[in-house]
């Protein structure tokens, strides 16, 4: 039987490097085998565990919840042959403002490493010392915070980084005026959602379900930013860093599917145990979770998604409204939504 609990310096543990991350002048966390392949930092015992936790979901009757990009109901905006319109005009500053912000959110990330889950346990009829509900304190959201905003006392960077290393590669440092960044990305409070458990749990919840659709929304900018850098008729002077750039967003697309499988892992343990309530009664754990984890994709897929949309339209309208041959190329920038659409 493969083990399912785990301390948090394995949880924490690394493998052994043949040579570590740099790019663009960034030390970056993980590093490169023998081989010369990437490899994620912290993963050497994270994801044997999360692989054992998912196990033994299955072997409770449980399926995983669903955590692929299948979940979005919107395209990419602007899409990309938009977005090579506005490259081909040398109209940058779209692409260079949203690799920026991923950087910049990507950074708040970090405040996981700073975050204590409840116990979780205490509201939880079922074991769950060997579950991944069981290791968010013992170094899961610790990890995941590093990986995001990187280890500035060890002087090495994540997520934060790699994005405007990306950026930088593309377009160079100082190209373009920093962005306004989102206060936040997640959907907002509405109110109680889960009223028969304390608060704090649900907050707990709702919290790790936001992450979880920003990393599944991730991984569709993932291959939008590699689609669009590996195009040949893009970044034409500068084949060669464009192409280095995609190889970086695949590795930061490597290091999130860790983070995507534990808050999988996470949703579907709690679906599939049962649930102490205010009260003193017991409901099946699943009788809670899927109703507000509909709700929460609906909310990253439609409604934040409709929203982005018309926020970055607005943008890129006022840009392309202070060009001479603005109105036709506006008229181009439309076309290509509706041909992608029909």
């Amino acid at each position: 039987m493969a083990r399912v609990i785990f301390s948090r310096d394995e949880i924490m543990a690394e493998h052994d490097y043949a040579r570590p991350q740099i790019e663009a002048g960034y030390r970056l966390h993980g590093g490169f085998d023998a081989k010369g392949d990437y490899v994620s930092p912290r993963t050497l015992n994270r994801w044997p565990a999360v692989r054992a936790w998912q196990a033994q979901v299955a072997a409770r009757g449980f399926p995983l919840i669903d955590a692929t990009t299948r979940l979005l109901k919107r395209e990419a905006y602007p899409g990309i042959d938009q977005q090579k319109l506005l490259l081909g005009h040398g109209m940058g500053e779209t692409l260079w403002n949203a690799l920026t912000i991923t950087g910049v959110i990507e950074a708040r990330g970090r405040a996981l490493c700073d975050a204590t889950a409840p116990d979780f346990q205490a509201i939880i009829e079922e074991d769950v010392s060997g579950t991944s509900i069981g290791h968010l304190n013992k170094g899961l959201l610790y990890a995941h915070g590093l990986d995001e905003g990187g280890n500035p006392a060890a002087g090495q960077g994540g997520h934060d980084d790699m994005w405007y290393a990306v950026r930088d590669a593309l377009f160079g440092k100082d190209a373009y005026p920093l962005p306004e960044v989102p206060a936040s990305i997640a959907r907002p409070e509405i109110g109680r959602l889960m009223p028969m458990i304390d608060k704090v749990y649900e907050e707990w919840i709702l919290l790790l379900m936001n992450v979880l659709m920003i990393e599944v929304r991730a991984e569709s900018f993932f291959s939008f930013c590699t689609d669009l850098m590996r195009s040949p008729d893009v970044f034409r002077d500068r084949r060669p860093a464009a192409m280095h750039a995609a190889a970086l967003v695949e590795r930061i697309r490597t290091d999130e599917a860790i983070h995507v499988a534990y808050l999988q892992t996470f949703v579907s343990e709690m679906r599939s145990f049962t649930i102490k309530t205010l009260d003193g009664g017991r409901i099946k754990g699943s009788q809670m979770i899927d109703p507000i984890w509909e709700g929460m994709i609906h909310w990253h897929s439609v409604t934040q998604a409709d929203f982005s949309r018309d926020q970055s339209r607005e943008a890129i309208v006022a840009r392309i409204g202070k060009r001479p041959d603005g109105r036709a190329l506006l008229s181009q920038f439309d076309s290509l939504e509706q041909k992608a659409a029909a």
